[in-house]
C-alpha cells in the first residue's frame, strides 16, 4: 500500500491536531458565516447576499472534515469503519433534523401554521429525498412540512455519504492519498461535464441544477480533495510561505467576486460551482492552517464560534424563527425588525436544541460507541 504519511515522516502539524482532537477553532467561525449567509439572504435585508454560497460552503466544509477523519482512521487503523462512519451520522444528524420535522408538521396539524402540505411529500423528506421532491414540484410550490425547504441540502449530503466511504475504502487500497484525491478532483470535472449536457444539451431548468445531488455533489468533493491532498491539518506546508499564500487567497477572492459578478444563467448552472470549490481550497487551507494569524483570526472570535456550534439547528430553524417572529411581531418581510427578532428566535431554538437534544446523543453515543471526533460533521 502506497501511504502518503509514514510513521517515521508524520508532520508535526498532524501529531499537534491529533493531540488536540482536530480541533481548530475558525472552522466554527466558517460554519457561522455560511450560517448568517443563508439567513441574511433568507430574510431578505439586502438586495444581493448569496445565501446559496452559504449552502456551497458549508457543503465543502463537511466534505473536508469528514475526508480528514477518515484518513486519520485509515492511517491509524489501515481500514474505515463503515459502522462508526454511519452511526456517527445518525447520532449527529437525524435526532435536530427528525425533531425540527415532527414540531413544524404538528404545528401545521393543528392549524398553528397554514401551508399546502401532501403526506407524499412529508414522505419524501423523511427519507431523505427532500431536494428531488423540490426539483419535481418546484422549490416554491413543493408542499412539504412548512419551513424544511432547506432540508434539501441534507438530503444531498445524506445520498452522497452514503456511498462515499465505501468508495473512498476502495480507493486506498490501490491508491495514496494524493492519487486517491486526483481521482475525486476527476469526478469534480465530470460532474462539471454533466451540468454543461444538461443545461446545453437537455435544457434542463435551473431548479433541478441547484437542488439535484447529481448535480451537487462535486461542491462536497471538492471539500473531500482538500482532505487527502495538501491537507492543513495533516501534510506538510508547500514551500511558497505566507506571502504566496496570502497572494494565493487575493486571487481567489477574485475569482469567487467574478462568480458573483457575473449573472448569466447558463455560467450559474455550469461552471460556476466548479469556479467556487477551486477558490474555496486555498481559502480554507489558510483559515486552517494560519488560525491565528491576524487575517484569520477573527474567524475564531467566541460569538462565531458560539454560533458555530448551533449552527446545524439554526441552519434547520431559521426560515420558521424569521417568519413566526415576523408574523407575531407585526414586522415586513425584509424589514430590519424581522430580521433582528427572527434571529434573535433562531438562536434561541438553536442553543434548546443544542443542550437538550445534540449534547445528550453525543453524550450517549460516547457511552455506546466511544469518543467522536472534536468537529462534529
Amino acid at each position: 500500500m502506497s501511504w502518503v504519511l509514514t510513521s517515521r515522516d508524520v508532520s508535526g502539524l498532524a501529531v499537534a491536531a491529533e493531540e488536540r482532537g482536530f480541533y481548530v477553532p475558525s472552522l466554527d467561525g466558517i460554519r457561522a458565516l455560511a450560517a448568517l449567509l443563508v439567513f441574511f439572504g433568507h430574510a431578505k435585508v439586502g438586495p444581493f447576499l448569496p445565501a446559496g454560497f452559504g449552502v456551497t460552503v458549508f457543503f465543502f466544509l463537511s466534505g473536508y472534515l469528514i475526508t480528514t477523519l477518515l484518513r486519520r482512521e485509515h492511517y491509524l487503523t489501515g481500514d474505515i469503519s463503515l459502522k462508526n462512519f454511519y452511526l456517527r451520522r445518525v447520532y449527529r444528524i437525524l435526532p435536530p433534523m427528525y425533531l425540527v420535522l415532527v414540531v413544524l408538521l404538528g404545528l401545521r396539524l393543528a392549524g398553528v401554521l397554514s401551508a399546502p402540505m401532501r403526506p407524499e411529500a412529508v414522505a419524501a423528506q423523511f427519507v431523505h429525498f427532500t431536494n428531488y421532491y423540490l426539483v419535481w414540484f418546484g422549490s416554491d410550490a413543493a408542499p412539504v412540512v412548512p419551513y424544511t425547504g432547506a432540508m434539501w441540502s441534507l438530503a444531498v449530503e445524506e445520498h452522497f455519504y452514503l456511498l462515499f466511504p465505501l468508495g473512498l475504502l476502495l480507493l486506498f487500497r490501490t491508491h495514496s492519498y494524493a492519487r486517491s484525491a486526483f481521482v475525486l478532483a476527476l469526478l469534480c470535472v465530470a460532474i462539471l461535464v454533466w451540468r454543461c449536457t444538461l443545461v446545453f444539451g437537455l435544457e434542463v431548468d435551473s431548479n433541478y441544477i441547484y437542488h439535484a445531488t447529481d448535480t451537487r455533489i462535486d461542491s462536497l468533493l471538492f471539500g473531500c480533495v482538500m482532505g487527502l491532498w495538501m491537507n492543513p491539518m495533516l501534510d506538510r506546508e508547500p514551500a511558497i510561505g505566507r506571502a504566496g499564500w496570502l497572494a494565493t487567497c487575493g486571487l481567489a477572492l477574485a475569482l469567487l467576486l467574478a462568480t458573483f459578478v457575473y449573472r448569466s444563467d447558463e455560467f450559474r448552472d455550469t461552471i460556476r460551482y466548479t469556479m467556487q470549490g477551486v477558490a474555496l481550497l486555498p481559502l480554507f487551507y489558510c483559515a486552517i492552517r494560519f488560525h491565528d494569524a491576524p487575517l484569520f483570526a477573527w474567524l475564531s472570535a467566541w460569538p462565531l464560534r458560539a454560533l458555530g456550534l448551533v449552527s446545524y439547528t439554526f441552519y434547520l430553524v431559521h426560515e420558521a424563527a424569521l417568519d413566526v417572529a415576523g408574523d407575531h411581531l407585526g414586522f415586513p418581510v425584509g424589514s430590519f425588525g424581522r430580521c433582528v427578532a427572527g434571529f434573535a428566535l433562531a438562536v434561541l431554538l438553536s442553543v434548546a436544541c443544542y443542550l437538550l437534544v445534540e449534547r445528550r446523543f453525543a453524550a450517549l453515543r460516547r457511552k455506546l460507541h466511544g469518543k467522536p471526533a472534536a468537529h462534529a460533521v
